[in-house]
């Protein structure tokens, strides 16, 4: 990475980072023998380096990386600051290739292939500063990493989709992605419900996050009881389910923001969007202006995940229980460790 940082050092962000997040995306573990390949979008860390055309940052300023480094950048998405939807596509962090001319693994010769990305198992990487962001002074830097993912995720739909103060959010699925947007609902002036089954995690959405409520979607009474009782449902539910059931509690002219991704597909019975006007509607991640939206949000509210620092030889531990749903919420490495 240091020769690739000297032959682009005009636009060209070089990261020491101190701390990143393991974010682990299960459904490519398959993909690569190797899981540091494939398991690593986030990166946050301190300024080591800039090129002589960078005006964003300087050296010793808090930055983050998230989900991609790259893109065509002149499509209409591109231009309008959402990469993430680029339309000939995002160069992801992990698992991508540098594909656009401009990269700078695309490679010289008509022999050379594009360079793969490999995310945040490094001591140093270099990025564009067009694609790093600033991470608010007084926020802790390992805890406010994970937001580069799990934070943008669902604070994405709920700014997008106009969830205003005063109004009735519920979070289904309370995990790395429900407790961030329960934690955002609540500082956008909202009360939030959260939507669980069962009631092994009630004490922790209102005694320690600070839910309003709290609803087990298996007791079928409580349910009806909510029946059109929110604006907008931000669903982070990552395997199957009955989406007739989460809309029935969607209001008319409500919203379910869906961000949890079911492994098989999920039947829709679309009477139960038509008669009472409702949506049910997708989001991935958020563009880099959006992305600085979202860590200035978590600046002003002093917003950040909840994590559990681990050192790189706890990898495949923290991947085990990560598999069996044992974190709160998300697991950061020390790169210190590697």
């Amino acid at each position: 990475m240091h020769a690739v940082y000297e032959k682009h050092t005009v636009p060209w962000v070089h990261i020491s980072p101190a701390l990143l997040t393991r974010f682990l995306l299960l459904g490519h573990t398959s993909v690569c023998a190797c899981v540091c390949i494939c398991a690593c979008p986030e990166i946050g860390g301190v300024v080591e380096a800039v090129g002589d055309a960078v005006t964003k940052y300087k050296v010793g300023d808090k930055v983050g990386v998230g989900c991609f480094v790259d893109s065509c950048r002149s499509c209409s998405m591109c231009k309008c600051g959402e990469q993430n939807y680029c339309r000939t596509g995002m160069v992801g962090t992990y698992n991508a290739t540098e594909k656009y001319a401009h990269c700078p693994g695309y490679g010289n010769g008509a022999d050379q292939k594009p360079a793969p990305t490999y995310g945040g198992y490094s001591k140093d990487v270099v990025v564009h500063e067009d694609f790093v962001c600033g991470i608010p002074d007084n926020l802790d830097l390992a805890a406010a990493t994970p937001l580069l993912c799990a934070g943008i995720t669902v604070y994405s739909p709920m700014a997008h989709y106009g969830l205003k103060k005063g109004q009735r959010l519920a979070v289904a699925g309370l995990g790395g992605l429900g407790h961030m947007a329960v934690k955002f609902g609540l500082a956008m002036g909202c009360t939030v419900t959260v939507l669980s089954r069962g009631l092994s995690k009630k004490e922790e959405a209102i005694n320690r996050l600070g839910a309003t409520a709290f609803i087990d979607v298996t007791d079928s009474e409580a349910v009806a009881a909510a029946r059109e009782s929110f604006d907008m449902i931000v669903n982070c539910i990552p395997a199957e389910h009955d989406l007739g059931l989460y809309l029935g509690m969607v209001d008319i002219n409500g919203t379910m923001a869906v961000v949890g991704a079911s492994p098989s597909p999920l039947p829709l019975n679309m009477f139960s969007i038509i008669a009472r006007r409702k949506s049910i509607v997708g989001s991935m991640i958020g563009g880099i202006k959006e992305t600085q939206e979202m860590l200035d949000f978590c600046g002003k509210h002093n917003i950040v995940c909840d994590i559990e620092m681990i050192d790189a030889k706890a990898i495949n531990e923290a991947y085990e229980r990560a598999v069996n749903s044992d974190v709160r919420y998300r697991f950061v490495i020390d790169t210190a460790t590697l």
